[in-house]
Formats: C-alpha cells, sequence, structure tokens
C-alpha cells in the first residue's frame, strides 16, 4: 500500500500500514498495536527495525515512547534501548524527514537524557543519522563515525 510518505535512507524491512477508519496506521511490532502513522511515526518504525533486523539491537529489550518526567511535566523518549539487566543505554530521537536534524534537536535529547543518563544519544529523521557517546561524569560528547551495532556498544559502556 502506498503511504505518500518521505522515501528514507533505511530499508523497509517490511513495515506493514493499513487505512481504516482511524486513518492511515502503522503496525508497531515493538508496542505489538496499530498507531497513527504520522512522518515522525514512520521514521520511527523504519528506524526501529533498522537497529532490530541490521544492527542487532534486541526488540525485547526497546522501548517506544517511553514516558519520563522533565520539569515536572510529563514527556516521552521515542526510543530507549536497555542493556541486558534492563537499564537505559540508548536514547533516540526521532524527527520528521522534513525537519533538518540541529542544536535543537540534540539539546531536546540531552533534556531528556538528564532523566536516563544513557551513555549513548541518537537522533534521526530517516534521511541522516547521528550518534553521540555522553560521558556523565566529563561531560564530553563524542559524536561516532557510523551506528554501532547493539555488541559494539557494549565495550564502549565500560570503556
Amino acid at each position: 500500500m502506498g503511504t505518500g510518505f518521505h522515501v528514507l535512507s533505511l530499508p523497509d524491512h517490511g513495515i506493514k500500514t493499513k487505512h481504516d477508519a482511524a486513518g492511515l496506521q502503522v503496525f508497531d511490532p515493538i508496542r505489538r498495536k496499530w498507531v497513527a502513522l504520522s512522518p515522525e511515526e514512520w521514521v520511527r518504525q523504519h528506524f526501529v527495525n533498522h537497529l532490530v533486523h541490521d544492527l542487532g539491537y534486541p526488540a525485547g529489550r526497546t522501548l517506544v515512547e517511553h514516558g519520563l518526567i522533565y520539569n515536572g511535566r510529563s514527556q516521552r523518549a521515542d526510543v530507549v534501548i536497555c542493556d541486558g539487566s534492563g537499564g537505559p543505554l540508548v536514547l533516540v530521537e526521532c524527527k520528521a524527514p522534513s525537519v533538518a536534524i540541529s542544536q535543537r534537536t540534540f539539546e531536546q535529547a540531552a533534556r531528556y537524557n538528564t532523566v536516563f543518563k544513557v551513555p549513548f544519544l541518537m537522533v534521526t529523521n530517516g534521511l541522516k543519522h547521528y550518534c553521540c557517546r555522553v560521558d556523565h561524569r566529563t561531560g564530553d560528547v563524542d559524536f561516532l563515525t557510523a551506528l554501532p551495532t547493539y555488541e559494539e556498544l557494549l565495550p564502549r559502556v565500560a570503556g
């Protein structure tokens, strides 16, 4: 089914869509339900599928639209990937393809990270993807040259 959504620089992996009385929907295999298909959701579904199917991130350790409280207000992190003990490892901020990735995008992810304190932040608009390592002791932020596999992240946490 054609969705009319932007072609992304991510593999498709057979994203399921349908059109019903509620409008255009996409099946989210992580949340195991149909959700409204917005441009940001289109990116989120493709990016999560890329992480799981191509980069080895465990679907069972992936949280989508995970709730958090920031400055006393309820917010939602787009995607949180957990480590083997269930602690947050990666925070992903997804934007629609029409939204340029900017300093402001990273600042939003960094604000959420004051709650989660993850060592890795990823930001994507489906066309460009960035990953950085955050050292919470020193405040250093190092951008990686490519999106790492899940296995590549684990030694970097300890190192």
